[in-house]
């Protein structure tokens, strides 16, 4: 959820300035100090225009929100000499009477933790989306993943996390991993740790008329382990570098090889490799999950086959760019658009099929076209969203006990939207892809649920370029 903006009183000077004494922090029980005080802009000793001073508060906030760390948070300021907020009209005085210096303010951090700590059941669907299993698996059972998973976040204060999942049913799959975004006196340099190990009697082996195709069977289909580790470096608020090194070890049956020879090339059965990979990414958004203001921009390039015996010579090069704007600067706005764009690159071309992947997977898809998936080289992506705000509040649960989780953020957004994209393939022929090399259109209506823990569901009436209309669900994420 956004926090609400800091506004100015009528009568403020916009053209004087304040001076910041103190930065009182409170509602923080496991969250180390040094972790706020990263995230904020406004330091002690700051000279700040009063025009200037409810926008940096207003970043302040979103960013040490976006750390996921908090429900709520909260950051204003009030003067010292009379603990009248900033927010609040101040007295009129004379031209004469007018300090001479900067008022002295102390800025209040408020926040409330969440539950850091969840372990829970698992009862997933093991398809692409809610959408492929409700309309073209028969809502079928067979293809749920169940299980237990615990993702403990703020392990020590310092927002790390650690993350083990284990789950059976349509695939086994262990899975463990360990972040933390700092360990240097600066706080910029972090790391992470990772392995998976997974095995499938199901899988897609290949797609025909952009729909995957399943191949089932009592023996398993499918190995897949890696083992990783990484090192990323925060510049500034909104500069991340991440550098990774992982090990990959894929293996499939014969029957696989035999039915798709390109599953890995050649008609191999066996694939390993050597991924080396760096990420870059500028984010600038007041909320992660669903922003409304701000900017982001990723770039992430893929180098698999480092060493003479690897199995996969791949470079990948992702990048994408997004804009979110406020089509009012007034305080009671209820408008905003948005505008993303995306694209893939693969060399060399010629790629095992389970290493070619367009859209139609993740959050890369045309809105229109949730059924299909376009498997190729390259990709490109164009998304624009306008939305309506129709309530965005907080409900205070006096019936539930647990802190954590008596305060329940909730907003909506009536969303129209219009999607383009293009593949370029040169596996369509054989696998015979009618949506491949050639334009994709998307557009329709969503109503996006914004709420607890920032998940987004949204529920989208759709129409696509080939005049196939469509309502979906997803659970939402933006670029």
């Amino acid at each position: 959820m956004l926090p609400p903006t800091h506004s100015l009183g009528q009568s403020a000077r916009l053209d004087s300035s304040v001076v910041v004494r103190n930065i009182v922090l409170t509602g923080h029980v496991r969250t180390r100090e040094r972790i706020i005080f990263r995230e904020l802009e406004i330091k002690p000793g700051d000279t700040i225009r009063v025009a200037d001073l409810p926008g940096k508060l207003a970043w302040d906030s979103r960013k040490l929100n976006n750390t996921n760390l908090f429900i709520t948070v909260s950051v204003t300021a009030s003067r010292i000499a009379d603990s009248t907020g900033i927010g609040q009209p101040e007295p009129v005085r004379s031209a004469r009477a007018r300090p001479a210096g900067p008022t002295p303010v102390d800025v209040f951090v408020t926040m409330k933790e969440r539950w850091y700590a969840l372990a829970y059941p698992v009862f997933d669907l093991a398809d692409r989306n809610f959408n492929e299993w409700w309309y073209d698996r028969g809502r079928s059972l067979r293809r749920v993943i169940y299980g237990g998973r615990l993702d403990y976040r703020n392990v020590t204060g310092n927002n790390d996390r650690l993350g083990v999942i284990a789950e059976f049913g349509f695939l086994r799959r262990f899975f463990v991993t360990y972040q933390r975004p700092y360990i240097d006196r600066a706080q910029r340099l972090g790391f992470r740790v990772d392995a998976l190990y997974q095995t499938n009697k199901e899988i897609a082996y290949r797609s025909r008329f952009d729909k995957l195709v399943f191949l089932r069977s009592e023996e398993l289909l499918r190995r897949r382990l890696y083992v990783g580790a990484s090192l990323t470096h925060r510049n500034g608020f909104y500069q991340f570098h991440g550098l990774g090194l992982r090990y990959v070890d894929n293996q499939i049956a014969d029957t696989v090889a035999r039915l798709n020879p390109a599953y890995y090339g050649d008609a191999r059965t066996r694939q390993r490799y050597l991924q080396l990979s760096y990420g870059y990414r500028f984010d600038r958004r007041d909320n992660v999950a669903y922003p409304l203001r701000g900017s982001l921009i990723t770039g992430d390039l893929i180098w698999n086959g480092l060493l003479p015996r690897d199995d996969l010579r791949q470079v990948e090069l992702v990048a994408s760019a997004a804009r979110f704007w406020a089509l009012s600067p007034k305080p009671d706005n209820r408008w905003y658009a948005s505008s993303g764009v995306r694209g893939q690159v693969i060399f060399p071309q010629s790629q095992p099929y389970n290493d070619l992947r367009g859209l139609g997977y993740l959050q890369e898809v045309v809105r229109g076209y949730e059924l299909y998936i376009i498997d190729g080289q390259h990709f490109g992506l164009w998304k624009n969203s306008l939305r309506y705000n129709l309530f965005n509040t907080v409900k205070h649960l006096r019936w539930v006990k647990v802190k954590q989780f008596s305060t329940f953020p909730i907003a909506a957004y009536l969303t129209g939207f219009v999607d383009a994209g293009y593949v370029s393939s040169t596996i369509a022929r054989p696998f015979e892809s009618r949506l491949a090399n050639r334009p994709l259109l998307g557009t329709g209506l969503s109503l996006d649920v914004v709420t607890f823990y920032n998940v987004v569901g949204r529920f989208s009436a759709t129409v696509n370029g080939q005049g196939q209309r469509g309502f979906y669900f997803n659970i939402a994420q933006e670029f």
